[in-house]
């Protein structure tokens, strides 16, 4: 056998009044993903344990067949796990988002998506001038990095993602807790260096949005998985562009393929994930393709943005490996989001999602379409049983 998981993080949402009440999953042209429905089985699932916040590193866990609640210690040590950073005992691990804070807003949580290039200029600028044996400033990819601290206090930090604040008076959502004058005081250092940086003059200059600030959340410590090999004998890869997802590749014992151009935004090289993702499954069992555009585009409220990334997530991700199924024929398919993202919240939601398989072994249960609506009458799944379920494919 072998398995494909292609995730559309964030497609899931509500039902909007300019789509006439239909869903962007319901409203965009997904002839691909209803043919999956076509062929096979429709459900729903629950990736967002009760108790944890519904973020990516939550929900993917959950996909993966891994208990958040067992296993979850913080997005940011996920993410190191896929930079190469051996975190040590005593280090916490913080997402650094670059952003755009102004006139008290949180104008931007990517800083206008900023280009990886000018993004490493500005982590290295910052670790020259902050870092220190006890503070380290890792470059990620776009907006995304890392900073760890050695000894930080221990105790309760509550630090709230920037994305979930867009539009929002930042000062209302600064971190509280153990820890929180440490957190503060080098942001606010940050923000005088980035004041004063090159790198945002030029963006000024080319109409482009400044990283004003940096913003730190997603805290943790060092995280250990079962590999995917010792649990369910099987080998595979992850093909993703951001660190998080990869993250929990390598820490699940798959390969991760790097694929030059993969952006996490809309126009991505979706040819490129599709090449690395077939060379996966020539020599392994399983491929995890994760898409992140429609995520960062319900972020941003924009909903012909998110109908554009689901429209090329099914053109581009699921058509090609509806055509390798011809090819492939013991490959069996599952497509999903990990987690809703409604535009009217600009955040993500706790609320099940949908999922359609089809392949090998898998009964047709006559569903039309792929949607939240198709889904809603279907059996419900919870998140550590949809993965086992999938490789036995006993659906029925």
């Amino acid at each position: 056998m072998k398995y494909a998981i292609l995730v559309g993080d964030g497609m899931a949402d509500f039902p909007i009044f300019e789509l006439d009440n239909k869903t962007p999953l319901e409203y965009a042209n997904t002839p691909n993903m209803d043919e999956i429905a076509k062929r096979g089985t429709v459900g729903i699932v629950k990736t967002i344990p009760d108790g944890l916040s519904p973020g990516s590193d939550v929900a993917n866990l959950s996909i993966l067949g891994y208990d958040p609640l067992i296993y979850y210690s913080g997005r940011a040590p996920i993410e190191a796990a896929s930079m190469g950073i051996q975190l040590k005992d005593n280090d916490v691990a913080f997402r650094c988002n670059l952003v755009t804070l102004k006139d008290g807003i949180m104008d931007d949580f990517s800083a206008g998506h900023i280009e990886t290039q000018d993004a490493h200029q500005i982590i290295h600028e910052l670790q020259n001038k902050l870092g220190s044996n006890e503070i380290k400033f890792f470059p990620g990819v776009s907006y995304r990095h890392l900073t760890v601290f050695s000894d930080f206090p221990n105790g309760n930090l509550s630090c709230v993602p920037p994305h979930d604040i867009s539009g929002k008076k930042y000062k209302d959502f600064l971190p509280k807790g153990k820890g929180e004058d440490i957190i503060v005081k080098l942001m606010e250092k940050a923000h005088i260096i980035l004041s004063d940086s090159e790198i945002n003059k030029k963006r000024i200059s080319l109409g482009k949005k400044p990283a004003t600030d940096i913003w730190l959340w997603g805290q943790g410590k060092s995280l250990k998985l079962p590999s995917l090999k010792s649990k369910y004998s099987i080998s595979g890869s992850v093909v993703s562009a951001v660190d998080l997802v990869r993250g929990i590749g390598v820490l699940a014992g798959l390969n991760v393929r790097i694929v030059e151009g993969a952006t996490g935004y809309l126009n991505t090289n979706y040819k490129g994930k599709v090449e690395a993702a077939y060379k996966a499954l020539s020599s392994e069992d399983f491929v995890y393709v994760h898409v992140e555009a429609p995520d960062e585009t319900s972020h941003e409220g924009s909903i012909q943005k998110k109908i554009q990334a689901i429209e090329e997530f099914d053109k581009n991700i699921v058509g090609e490996f509806l055509k390798f199924q011809k090819e492939i024929k013991d490959l069996r398919i599952m497509v999903l989001p990990d987690h809703a993202t409604p535009i009217s919240l600009k955040t993500h939601h706790t609320m099940p999602v949908p999922f359609a398989v089809c392949g090998y072994g898998v009964f047709c249960d006559n569903s039309n379409s792929y949607s939240e609506k198709s889904a809603s009458a279907k059996k419900l799944y919870n998140n550590i049983t949809l993965f086992e379920t999938f490789l036995k494919g006993n659906f029925a």
